[in-house]
Protein backbone atom coordinates (compact mmCIF):
# COMPACT_ATOMS: atom_id res chain seq x y z
CA UNK A 1 0.00 0.00 0.00
CA UNK A 2 1.05 3.61 -0.43
CA UNK A 3 3.01 5.60 2.10
CA UNK A 4 0.60 6.78 4.86
CA UNK A 5 2.29 10.17 4.78
CA UNK A 6 1.17 10.65 1.18
CA UNK A 7 -2.43 11.36 2.23
CA UNK A 8 -3.92 13.86 4.68
CA UNK A 9 -6.49 12.04 6.88
CA UNK A 10 -8.55 15.18 7.50
CA UNK A 11 -8.75 15.98 3.77
CA UNK A 12 -9.67 12.37 3.01
CA UNK A 13 -12.43 12.39 5.62
CA UNK A 14 -13.74 15.70 4.24
CA UNK A 15 -13.89 14.31 0.71
CA UNK A 16 -15.44 10.97 1.72
CA UNK A 17 -18.95 12.14 2.65
CA UNK A 18 -18.62 10.48 6.07
CA UNK A 19 -18.67 13.70 8.18
CA UNK A 20 -22.22 14.40 6.95
CA UNK A 21 -23.17 11.04 8.50
CA UNK A 22 -21.35 11.68 11.79
CA UNK A 23 -22.64 13.79 14.69
CA UNK A 24 -25.95 14.78 16.26
CA UNK A 25 -28.84 15.44 13.89
CA UNK A 26 -29.14 18.97 15.28
CA UNK A 27 -25.39 19.60 15.42
CA UNK A 28 -22.53 20.07 12.98
CA UNK A 29 -21.05 17.29 10.88
CA UNK A 30 -17.93 15.92 12.52
CA UNK A 31 -14.52 14.76 11.32
CA UNK A 32 -14.03 11.24 12.77
CA UNK A 33 -10.87 10.09 14.53
CA UNK A 34 -8.24 7.97 12.82
CA UNK A 35 -7.52 7.48 9.14
CA UNK A 36 -10.12 5.04 7.79
CA UNK A 37 -10.87 7.30 4.82
CA UNK A 38 -7.15 7.45 3.99
CA UNK A 39 -6.85 3.66 4.25
CA UNK A 40 -9.86 3.31 1.94
CA UNK A 41 -8.25 5.66 -0.57
CA UNK A 42 -4.98 3.70 -0.43
CA UNK A 43 -6.89 0.46 -1.00
CA UNK A 44 -8.54 2.04 -4.03
CA UNK A 45 -5.07 2.94 -5.31
CA UNK A 46 -3.95 -0.69 -4.89
CA UNK A 47 -7.00 -2.00 -6.75
CA UNK A 48 -6.43 0.46 -9.59
CA UNK A 49 -2.80 -0.68 -9.98
CA UNK A 50 -3.72 -4.37 -9.77
CA UNK A 51 -6.44 -3.96 -12.40
CA UNK A 52 -4.18 -1.97 -14.75
CA UNK A 53 -6.51 1.01 -14.40
CA UNK A 54 -9.66 -0.94 -15.25
CA UNK A 55 -11.10 -0.16 -11.81
CA UNK A 56 -10.55 3.54 -11.14
CA UNK A 57 -12.35 4.31 -7.89
CA UNK A 58 -12.07 6.74 -5.02
CA UNK A 59 -11.96 4.30 -2.13
CA UNK A 60 -12.78 7.01 0.39
CA UNK A 61 -16.00 7.92 -1.44
CA UNK A 62 -17.20 4.29 -1.26
CA UNK A 63 -17.48 4.58 2.53
CA UNK A 64 -20.61 6.78 2.28
CA UNK A 65 -21.96 5.43 -0.99
CA UNK A 66 -25.01 3.64 0.39
CA UNK A 67 -26.21 6.77 2.20
CA UNK A 68 -26.10 8.67 -1.09
CA UNK A 69 -28.78 6.28 -2.35
CA UNK A 70 -30.86 5.83 0.80
CA UNK A 71 -30.77 9.45 1.96
CA UNK A 72 -29.64 8.40 5.44
CA UNK A 73 -28.04 11.09 7.57
CA UNK A 74 -26.46 11.48 11.00
CA UNK A 75 -28.34 10.65 14.19
CA UNK A 76 -25.66 10.70 16.88
CA UNK A 77 -26.02 7.64 19.10
CA UNK A 78 -28.51 6.06 16.67
CA UNK A 79 -27.29 4.45 13.48
CA UNK A 80 -28.24 6.30 10.27
CA UNK A 81 -30.71 3.52 9.50
CA UNK A 82 -32.14 3.64 13.02
CA UNK A 83 -31.69 -0.03 13.95
CA UNK A 84 -28.73 0.29 16.32
CA UNK A 85 -27.86 2.29 19.42
CA UNK A 86 -24.99 3.22 21.67
CA UNK A 87 -25.94 2.62 25.32
CA UNK A 88 -24.12 2.97 28.65
CA UNK A 89 -22.97 -0.12 30.52
CA UNK A 90 -21.69 -0.10 34.08
CA UNK A 91 -18.08 0.36 32.92
CA UNK A 92 -18.35 2.13 29.57
CA UNK A 93 -20.48 1.93 26.46
CA UNK A 94 -21.84 -0.82 24.25
CA UNK A 95 -23.35 -0.85 20.78
CA UNK A 96 -26.44 -2.95 20.10
CA UNK A 97 -28.24 -3.67 16.83
CA UNK A 98 -31.87 -4.68 16.41
CA UNK A 99 -32.16 -5.04 12.64
CA UNK A 100 -33.52 -8.58 12.16
CA UNK A 101 -37.06 -9.82 12.83
CA UNK A 102 -35.85 -12.17 15.59
CA UNK A 103 -33.69 -9.58 17.35
CA UNK A 104 -36.33 -8.48 19.91
CA UNK A 105 -36.58 -12.12 21.06
CA UNK A 106 -32.80 -12.40 21.26
CA UNK A 107 -32.57 -9.20 23.25
CA UNK A 108 -35.26 -10.52 25.55
CA UNK A 109 -33.13 -13.61 26.12
CA UNK A 110 -30.11 -11.38 26.71
CA UNK A 111 -31.79 -9.51 29.56
CA UNK A 112 -33.77 -12.61 30.67
CA UNK A 113 -37.06 -10.81 30.37
CA UNK A 114 -39.83 -10.89 27.80
CA UNK A 115 -39.87 -7.60 25.93
CA UNK A 116 -42.43 -5.80 23.81
CA UNK A 117 -41.40 -3.50 20.99
CA UNK A 118 -42.46 -0.26 22.69
CA UNK A 119 -40.53 -1.12 25.85
CA UNK A 120 -37.51 -2.84 24.25
CA UNK A 121 -34.86 -0.16 24.52
CA UNK A 122 -35.72 1.06 28.04
CA UNK A 123 -35.43 -2.51 29.34
CA UNK A 124 -32.16 -3.17 27.51
CA UNK A 125 -30.81 0.16 28.79
CA UNK A 126 -31.74 -0.74 32.36
CA UNK A 127 -30.06 -4.17 32.08
CA UNK A 128 -26.88 -2.73 30.60
CA UNK A 129 -26.57 -0.16 33.39
CA UNK A 130 -26.17 -3.09 35.80
CA UNK A 131 -23.71 -5.13 33.72
CA UNK A 132 -20.22 -4.67 32.31
CA UNK A 133 -19.16 -4.55 28.68
CA UNK A 134 -17.52 -7.96 29.07
CA UNK A 135 -20.72 -9.46 30.46
CA UNK A 136 -22.64 -8.09 27.49
CA UNK A 137 -20.04 -9.41 25.04
CA UNK A 138 -20.19 -12.91 26.50
CA UNK A 139 -23.98 -13.15 26.43
CA UNK A 140 -24.26 -11.47 23.02
CA UNK A 141 -21.84 -13.97 21.45
CA UNK A 142 -23.69 -16.89 23.04
CA UNK A 143 -27.11 -15.71 21.84
CA UNK A 144 -26.14 -14.29 18.44
CA UNK A 145 -26.93 -10.69 19.35
CA UNK A 146 -25.18 -8.19 17.08
CA UNK A 147 -23.19 -5.73 19.14
CA UNK A 148 -20.29 -5.36 21.51
CA UNK A 149 -18.59 -3.25 24.10
CA UNK A 150 -16.98 -0.12 22.64
CA UNK A 151 -13.22 -0.69 22.76
CA UNK A 152 -10.84 1.90 24.14
CA UNK A 153 -7.11 2.37 24.64
CA UNK A 154 -5.19 -0.90 24.81
CA UNK A 155 -8.29 -2.83 23.70
CA UNK A 156 -8.18 -1.06 20.33
CA UNK A 157 -4.49 -1.84 19.90
CA UNK A 158 -5.10 -5.49 20.78
CA UNK A 159 -7.90 -5.78 18.22
CA UNK A 160 -5.78 -4.12 15.54
CA UNK A 161 -3.11 -6.83 15.80
CA UNK A 162 -5.40 -9.22 13.91
CA UNK A 163 -5.76 -6.91 10.90
CA UNK A 164 -4.56 -8.07 7.48
CA UNK A 165 -3.64 -5.84 4.56
CA UNK A 166 -2.44 -6.30 0.98
CA UNK A 167 1.28 -6.53 0.35
CA UNK A 168 3.72 -7.85 -2.20
CA UNK A 169 2.99 -7.89 -5.91
CA UNK A 170 -0.50 -7.05 -7.21
CA UNK A 171 -2.04 -9.56 -9.61
CA UNK A 172 -4.70 -9.33 -12.27
CA UNK A 173 -7.97 -11.20 -11.65
CA UNK A 174 -9.17 -10.93 -15.24
CA UNK A 175 -10.84 -14.16 -16.32
CA UNK A 176 -10.79 -15.70 -12.83
CA UNK A 177 -13.91 -17.35 -11.40
CA UNK A 178 -15.20 -15.75 -8.19
CA UNK A 179 -17.84 -17.64 -6.17
CA UNK A 180 -19.56 -15.26 -3.79
CA UNK A 181 -21.47 -16.67 -0.80
CA UNK A 182 -21.65 -13.31 0.95
CA UNK A 183 -24.57 -10.98 1.57
CA UNK A 184 -25.38 -7.39 2.53
CA UNK A 185 -22.45 -5.04 1.75
CA UNK A 186 -18.84 -6.03 2.52
CA UNK A 187 -18.59 -9.24 0.49
CA UNK A 188 -20.75 -8.05 -2.41
CA UNK A 189 -18.63 -4.88 -2.69
CA UNK A 190 -15.53 -7.06 -2.89
CA UNK A 191 -17.17 -9.19 -5.57
CA UNK A 192 -18.27 -6.13 -7.52
CA UNK A 193 -14.76 -4.67 -7.57
CA UNK A 194 -13.34 -8.01 -8.74
CA UNK A 195 -16.02 -8.16 -11.42
CA UNK A 196 -15.13 -4.68 -12.63
CA UNK A 197 -11.52 -5.88 -12.82
CA UNK A 198 -12.54 -8.61 -15.25
CA UNK A 199 -13.39 -11.59 -13.04
CA UNK A 200 -16.45 -13.75 -13.63
CA UNK A 201 -18.63 -13.54 -10.51
CA UNK A 202 -21.23 -16.13 -9.53
CA UNK A 203 -23.40 -15.21 -6.54
CA UNK A 204 -24.66 -18.22 -4.57
CA UNK A 205 -27.69 -18.16 -2.28
CA UNK A 206 -29.70 -20.89 -0.62
CA UNK A 207 -33.52 -21.00 -0.47
CA UNK A 208 -33.32 -20.74 3.31
CA UNK A 209 -30.98 -17.71 3.37
CA UNK A 210 -31.34 -15.27 0.48
CA UNK A 211 -29.31 -12.07 0.61
CA UNK A 212 -31.08 -9.75 3.06
CA UNK A 213 -29.93 -6.77 0.98
CA UNK A 214 -32.56 -7.72 -1.59
CA UNK A 215 -35.07 -6.15 0.81
CA UNK A 216 -33.10 -2.92 0.97
CA UNK A 217 -32.45 -0.14 -1.51
CA UNK A 218 -32.94 -1.60 -5.00
CA UNK A 219 -30.52 0.79 -6.72
CA UNK A 220 -27.76 -0.04 -4.25
CA UNK A 221 -28.31 -3.78 -4.64
CA UNK A 222 -28.25 -3.40 -8.41
CA UNK A 223 -25.01 -1.41 -8.25
CA UNK A 224 -23.23 -4.15 -6.30
CA UNK A 225 -24.51 -7.03 -8.43
CA UNK A 226 -24.71 -5.65 -11.94
CA UNK A 227 -23.28 -8.13 -14.46
CA UNK A 228 -22.95 -11.02 -11.99
CA UNK A 229 -24.44 -14.47 -12.45
CA UNK A 230 -26.74 -15.72 -9.71
CA UNK A 231 -27.69 -19.24 -8.64
CA UNK A 232 -29.85 -20.60 -5.84
CA UNK A 233 -28.74 -24.04 -4.63
CA UNK A 234 -30.23 -26.07 -1.81
CA UNK A 235 -27.50 -28.12 -0.09
CA UNK A 236 -30.20 -30.24 1.52
CA UNK A 237 -30.80 -31.78 -1.92
CA UNK A 238 -28.05 -34.21 -2.90
CA UNK A 239 -27.87 -33.19 -6.57
CA UNK A 240 -27.67 -29.49 -5.73
CA UNK A 241 -25.12 -30.15 -2.98
CA UNK A 242 -22.90 -31.84 -5.57
CA UNK A 243 -23.37 -28.89 -7.93
CA UNK A 244 -22.36 -26.53 -5.12
CA UNK A 245 -19.22 -28.50 -4.35
CA UNK A 246 -18.23 -28.62 -8.03
CA UNK A 247 -18.75 -24.88 -8.41
CA UNK A 248 -16.47 -24.16 -5.45
CA UNK A 249 -13.89 -26.65 -6.71
CA UNK A 250 -13.74 -24.72 -9.99
CA UNK A 251 -13.41 -21.32 -8.28
CA UNK A 252 -10.21 -19.31 -8.25
CA UNK A 253 -11.53 -17.04 -5.50
CA UNK A 254 -14.24 -17.73 -2.90
CA UNK A 255 -15.89 -15.02 -0.79
CA UNK A 256 -17.76 -15.94 2.36
CA UNK A 257 -19.09 -13.67 5.08
CA UNK A 258 -20.50 -16.00 7.71
CA UNK A 259 -19.03 -18.04 10.51
CA UNK A 260 -17.06 -21.03 9.15
CA UNK A 261 -19.52 -23.60 10.47
CA UNK A 262 -22.14 -22.40 7.99
CA UNK A 263 -20.27 -23.67 4.91
CA UNK A 264 -18.83 -26.63 6.77
CA UNK A 265 -22.41 -27.72 7.23
CA UNK A 266 -22.62 -27.90 3.43
CA UNK A 267 -19.49 -30.06 3.29
CA UNK A 268 -17.32 -27.12 2.23
CA UNK A 269 -14.09 -26.79 4.22
CA UNK A 270 -12.03 -23.75 3.26
CA UNK A 271 -8.73 -25.42 4.12
CA UNK A 272 -9.32 -28.24 1.61
CA UNK A 273 -9.86 -25.84 -1.30
CA UNK A 274 -6.97 -23.57 -0.27
CA UNK A 275 -4.67 -26.60 -0.33
CA UNK A 276 -5.56 -26.97 -4.02
CA UNK A 277 -4.78 -23.34 -4.87
CA UNK A 278 -7.98 -21.41 -4.12
CA UNK A 279 -7.86 -17.90 -2.69
CA UNK A 280 -10.45 -17.94 0.10
CA UNK A 281 -11.69 -14.64 1.55
CA UNK A 282 -13.37 -15.15 4.91
CA UNK A 283 -15.03 -11.93 6.11
CA UNK A 284 -16.36 -12.12 9.66
CA UNK A 285 -17.22 -9.72 12.45
CA UNK A 286 -14.21 -10.61 14.61
CA UNK A 287 -12.30 -13.43 12.93
CA UNK A 288 -12.93 -17.09 12.13
CA UNK A 289 -12.25 -18.20 15.71
CA UNK A 290 -14.85 -15.85 17.17
CA UNK A 291 -18.56 -16.55 17.63
CA UNK A 292 -19.42 -12.86 17.51
CA UNK A 293 -21.69 -11.56 14.81
CA UNK A 294 -22.31 -7.99 13.80
CA UNK A 295 -23.32 -5.42 11.25
CA UNK A 296 -21.20 -2.61 9.91
CA UNK A 297 -22.35 0.01 12.41
CA UNK A 298 -21.95 -2.00 15.59
CA UNK A 299 -18.70 -3.62 14.43
CA UNK A 300 -17.11 -0.23 13.77
CA UNK A 301 -18.27 1.17 17.11
CA UNK A 302 -17.13 -1.89 19.05
CA UNK A 303 -13.71 -1.54 17.40
CA UNK A 304 -13.48 1.95 18.89
CA UNK A 305 -14.41 4.05 15.86
CA UNK A 306 -16.76 6.51 17.53
CA UNK A 307 -16.75 10.23 18.04
CA UNK A 308 -18.14 11.88 21.14
CA UNK A 309 -19.40 14.98 22.89
CA UNK A 310 -20.50 15.73 26.44
CA UNK A 311 -23.57 13.51 25.98
CA UNK A 312 -21.54 10.45 25.03
CA UNK A 313 -20.25 8.57 21.98
CA UNK A 314 -21.76 8.74 18.50
CA UNK A 315 -21.62 6.49 15.44
CA UNK A 316 -19.24 7.28 12.61
CA UNK A 317 -20.74 7.04 9.14
CA UNK A 318 -23.18 4.45 7.83
CA UNK A 319 -22.06 0.87 8.54
CA UNK A 320 -18.52 2.01 7.73
CA UNK A 321 -16.95 -1.35 8.63
CA UNK A 322 -18.68 -2.91 5.62
CA UNK A 323 -17.19 -0.89 2.75
CA UNK A 324 -13.80 -0.75 4.50
CA UNK A 325 -13.79 -4.55 4.76
CA UNK A 326 -15.05 -4.94 1.18
CA UNK A 327 -12.24 -2.77 -0.16
CA UNK A 328 -9.71 -4.67 1.94
CA UNK A 329 -10.98 -8.04 0.75
CA UNK A 330 -10.83 -6.98 -2.91
CA UNK A 331 -7.25 -5.75 -2.47
CA UNK A 332 -6.29 -9.01 -0.73
CA UNK A 333 -7.77 -10.99 -3.63
CA UNK A 334 -5.53 -8.97 -5.94
CA UNK A 335 -2.37 -10.00 -4.08
CA UNK A 336 -0.28 -12.77 -5.65
CA UNK A 337 -1.24 -15.56 -3.21
CA UNK A 338 1.18 -18.26 -4.30
CA UNK A 339 -0.30 -21.78 -4.27
CA UNK A 340 -3.43 -20.82 -2.31
CA UNK A 341 -4.38 -18.55 0.56
CA UNK A 342 -6.99 -18.32 3.30
CA UNK A 343 -7.48 -14.68 4.26
CA UNK A 344 -9.05 -14.41 7.73
CA UNK A 345 -10.46 -10.88 7.58
CA UNK A 346 -11.83 -9.60 10.88
CA UNK A 347 -13.95 -6.51 10.21
CA UNK A 348 -13.39 -5.36 13.79
CA UNK A 349 -9.62 -5.63 13.44
CA UNK A 350 -9.74 -3.89 10.06
CA UNK A 351 -11.43 -0.88 11.63
CA UNK A 352 -9.29 -0.88 14.78
CA UNK A 353 -6.12 -0.74 12.68
CA UNK A 354 -7.18 2.66 11.29
CA UNK A 355 -7.38 4.34 14.70
CA UNK A 356 -4.83 6.56 16.40
CA UNK A 357 -3.28 9.91 15.68
CA UNK A 358 -4.12 13.43 16.86
CA UNK A 359 -7.68 14.52 17.72
CA UNK A 360 -9.60 15.63 14.62
CA UNK A 361 -10.26 19.35 14.07
CA UNK A 362 -13.68 20.91 14.41
CA UNK A 363 -15.77 21.78 11.37
CA UNK A 364 -17.24 25.24 10.86
CA UNK A 365 -19.83 26.98 8.75
CA UNK A 366 -18.67 29.03 5.76
CA UNK A 367 -21.71 30.56 4.08
CA UNK A 368 -23.99 27.74 2.97
CA UNK A 369 -21.45 24.95 3.38
CA UNK A 370 -19.47 23.17 6.06
CA UNK A 371 -15.68 23.33 5.92
CA UNK A 372 -12.69 22.17 7.92
CA UNK A 373 -9.24 23.63 8.31
CA UNK A 374 -6.36 21.31 7.43
CA UNK A 375 -2.61 21.74 7.61
CA UNK A 376 -2.62 22.67 3.92
CA UNK A 377 -5.71 24.88 3.75
CA UNK A 378 -9.45 24.96 4.22
CA UNK A 379 -11.56 22.35 2.40
CA UNK A 380 -15.32 21.79 2.11
CA UNK A 381 -17.10 18.71 3.46
CA UNK A 382 -18.31 16.85 0.39
CA UNK A 383 -21.71 15.13 0.61
CA UNK A 384 -22.06 11.36 0.15
CA UNK A 385 -22.00 10.35 -3.50
CA UNK A 386 -22.60 7.16 -5.43
CA UNK A 387 -21.29 5.54 -8.58
CA UNK A 388 -23.36 4.50 -11.55
CA UNK A 389 -23.67 0.79 -12.27
CA UNK A 390 -20.68 1.18 -14.56
CA UNK A 391 -18.51 2.14 -11.60
CA UNK A 392 -18.21 5.90 -12.22
CA UNK A 393 -18.87 8.32 -9.36
CA UNK A 394 -21.80 10.62 -9.88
Amino acid sequence: MSNPASHDPVRDWAASGIPHLTGRSDGPPLIPPGRAATVARELGDWIRVASNGTVDIDGAALLAERAAMTGHTRHGDLTPGGSGRLLPASDGWVTVSCARPDDPLLLGALIEHEVVEDDLWPQVTDWLARHTRAEFDERAALLGVAGGGVARGAEIAAAARDAVQPSGIPRSVEGLLVVDFSALWAGPLCAQLLGLAGARVVKVETPQRPDGARRGNADFYRLLHDGHESVVLDPALRAERVMLQRLVADADIVIEASRPRALRGFGLHAEDFVAHGTTWLSITAAGRDSDRIGFGDDIAASAGLVTSDDAGPMFVGDAIADPLAGLTAAALAMCDPGPGKLWDLSMRATVAATLGGPPPPQTRRDGDRWVVDTTTGTVPLDPPRARSSGGETR
